[in-house]
């Protein structure tokens, strides 16, 4: 049998929390709130029956997040040498489309039901980061690995990084020859119970030691990095105020929903900086520009593409992020 103030109040509840999804009080300003990003689909009574994911706002978003977690590069191409390691700490500002809809699955968003034209949030997200790197003697010379973690201020998020660098050439600072490595890298988010993101990258860089005056040793360095950004939706609850538990309340167990496993997001960076080191002292300064997103996600089945505020998931969704820009300093000590 209906009951009528029950379906109202399923109603009310998945309305509100779609367009408002309330935070928990612990929750930072760039925390994320995926289910805003849900589009929950009414019987002919007006009853929520379904929600289904935005393919096309979840690729673009973990696409742009992806790139703010990304493994550190922040190193020239010579490695640190067999027993030389080094302690690090450093802050980057990586920006954002943070008038896109997709961003209004931020904390922070003044206007959650907003499809466009609204600033979400700040345009930058900070991140800060802590590391140690260490050279090592495999059967290979010149290998540097390292490690470390990435916190997004103003969040529960933070990602585990660590990496391998491989220097092809190295070394001869005296000849007007750069040196060259090959470097792979890896980034995995903790701290959100509704994203699983995992960030592989491989990067190829040049760089050129030059002594000055005897005491100081400054190195430009530039590349570029491939990005492979792999995201999982955890289970999303559209109607957290009610409990499907409760007598009346079973038809909310179809609310929980989760975007579909889609195919890998591919972002290019490109990047330049420069190290300056006086005794154990360093100091680097780094850009990286990453392109555009264009990734497809190619749904079997359908050539249908994805739009906005869609009502389905059968349809395949290209990343429109947009280019990116990361500025990130790095205090440390070599030894």
């Amino acid at each position: 049998m209906r009951r009528p103030a029950v379906t109202g109040a399923l109603i009310v509840a998945a309305t509100a929390a779609a367009a408002l999804s309330a935070t928990p009080a612990f929750a930072g300003d760039n925390d994320l709130v995926l289910t805003r990003l849900g589009k929950i689909s009414n019987d002919l009574n007006g009853d929520p029956v379904a929600v289904a994911g935005q393919n096309l706002e979840f690729r673009s978003l973990v696409s742009e997040l992806g790139v703010v977690l990304a493994p550190r590069l922040l190193t020239p191409s010579d490695t640190l040498g067999f027993g030389g390691f080094q302690f690090s700490a450093d802050v980057g500002y990586t920006s954002i489309s943070s008038d896109a809809s997709w961003w209004r699955a931020l904390a922070s968003s003044p206007d959650p039901t907003a499809m466009g034209g609204v600033e979400h949030g700040s345009n930058t997200m900070p991140t800060l980061g802590l590391f140690v790197r260490k050279g090592m003697w495999f059967p290979i010379p010149s290998v540097e690995v390292g490690a470390g973690f990435v916190h997004l201020m103003d969040s529960t998020m933070w990602a585990a990084q660590t990496y391998a660098k491989v220097g092809i050439h190295e070394g001869y600072h005296d000849l007007p020859v750069p040196s060259v490595s090959v470097r792979g890298g890896a980034s995995r988010l903790m701290g959100s119970n509704q994203l699983d993101l995992t960030v592989a990258s491989l990067d190829v860089e040049i760089s050129k030691q030059l002594g000055i005056a005897g005491t100081w040793a400054l190195t430009p360095y530039g590349g570029w990095n491939v990005l492979f950004i792999v995201p999982r939706s955890e289970v999303l609850d559209a109607t957290p105020g009610v409990d499907s538990l409760v007598a009346g309340n079973e038809q909310d167990s179809q609310l929980n929903f989760v975007f579909k496993d889609q195919d890998n997001i591919i972002r290019n960076r490109f990047f330049f900086g420069a190290k300056m080191q006086y005794y154990v002292f360093e100091l680097t300064l780094e850009a990286a520009f990453a392109l555009k997103g264009s990734s497809v996600d190619d749904r079997g089945g359908t050539d249908v593409a994805c739009m906005l505020d869609s009502t389905t998931t059968s349809c395949d969704s290209t990343d429109q992020a947009g280019a990116q820009s990361t500025l990130t300093a790095s205090l440390g000590l070599d030894f």
